[in-house]
């Protein structure tokens, strides 16, 4: 017969919403978005929980919230509230998405193409 239900068997690994329960509670929430980039200010220390470890080894460059979960393979909003315990403790920074670049005058890029093609 199989465990009671809402006992796991010794040594399993905790479920996601049971490890971000007691955070979400806790600490709220952080102002990180899909495109908020990640950048890690720190190398995992010995003893850190493995998601949070992954999270800091994997942004050495800057990643978006949307990225980091992708890779992961975990939901957006366990990414949050693990993103917000490392930022309580200055191990990862945010910073503002890349803006889209703004495009040029159509009549300036019909110019230029009149102009390239008199050559």
């Amino acid at each position: 017969m199989s465990e009671p239900r809402g006992r796991l068997p010794q040594g399993a690994p905790e479920r996601l919403y049971s490890l971000a329960e007691d955070r979400a509670r806790r600490s709220g929430r952080a102002d990180v978005e899909l495109v908020t980039l990640i950048v890690a200010r720190a190398e995992p220390e010995p003893g850190t929980r493995p998601e949070c470890a992954s999270l800091l080894r994997m942004c050495q460059f800057p990643l978006s919230v949307a990225e980091i979960s992708a890779y992961l393979a975990l939901p957006v909003s366990t990414v949050t509230l693990l993103l917000t315990d490392l930022l309580r403790d200055d191990q990862v920074e945010t910073r503002a998405p890349v803006p889209a670049a703004a495009l040029p005058d159509p009549e300036l890029l019909q110019a230029v193409m009149h102009g390239l093609q008199k050559l």
